[in-house]
């Protein structure tokens, strides 16, 4: 499975996403610049973390009109997996790809460290190598992940089983402890906490490596189906 590196500028969690995949993974993966016009040859994309465009206006508002996000979309509907952390996560919401905005944490602070969560739902392709209801430990790095949604779409979230991650001592203030939803397909997950960040047990942990791994088999059992 071959992932693209999505790379804004501003970008700084670029580098942890191309090592998870690379060397904790063992997957083909390559940085694509933000101004690149084709996706056509990743099987996977990832937005990582950072702040693009230095976070004018707001959380990935300008990252949102770069051309490759032109790709990212196309990439959506012709269902491939895709990956928003943290800034990633806030860029997807800015691009209409997942429902909802972030505002500032509740605590007007910015926040670094280990948290809790909860897989609200583990049959979602980047999650079925956890079981549903485990308690996973993830670190989280932002100033504004305070996710909110309006009554009819929080419903819908629910309904549709998207919300698949919760804070289970909620950090920022997030409505419902919400951490990480999908879109009603399925193939785009946007999430505040950084998977890549825990993939290594010599780094602190590596349940996160298990969200990377869930994709990459979903994408070989669904190729296998379709040859």
């Amino acid at each position: 499975m071959k992932f693209a590196v999505i790379v804004f500028p501003g970008s700084n969690c670029d580098i942890d996403m191309y090592h998870a995949i690379k060397d904790e993974l063992g997957e083909q993966v390559e940085y694509v610049w933000h101004d690149s016009e084709t996706l056509a040859e990743f099987d996977g994309i990832l937005l990582p973390g950072g702040f693009s465009y230095g976070d004018y206006l707001r959380t990935g508002a300008i990252a949102r009109f770069s051309n490759v996000m032109t790709e990212v979309v196309k990439a959506a509907e012709a269902g491939k997996p895709i990956l928003g952390v943290c800034n990633g996560f806030q860029i997807l919401l800015e691009a209409g790809l997942l429902p909802g905005a972030m505002k500032r944490n509740e605590s007007l602070s910015f926040i670094c460290r280990p948290v809790e969560l909860k897989v609200e739902n583990s049959q979602t392709m980047f999650t079925g190598e956890y079981n549903e209801g485990e308690v996973i430990t993830i670190p989280i790095a932002h100033g504004e992940g305070n996710y909110y949604c309006d009554e009819k779409t929080l419903e819908q979230l629910k309904a549709n089983k998207q919300i698949v991650f919760t804070y289970e001592n909620n950090p920022n203030g997030s409505l419902a402890n919400i951490a990480g939803i999908v879109n009603e397909k399925g193939n785009v997950l946007g999430m505040m906490p950084h998977p890549e960040r825990a993939v290594d047990d010599l780094l602190g942990g590596s349940d996160g490596l298990k969200m990377f791994q869930s994709i990459v088999k979903h994408w070989r059992e669904s190729n296998v189906i379709k040859a």
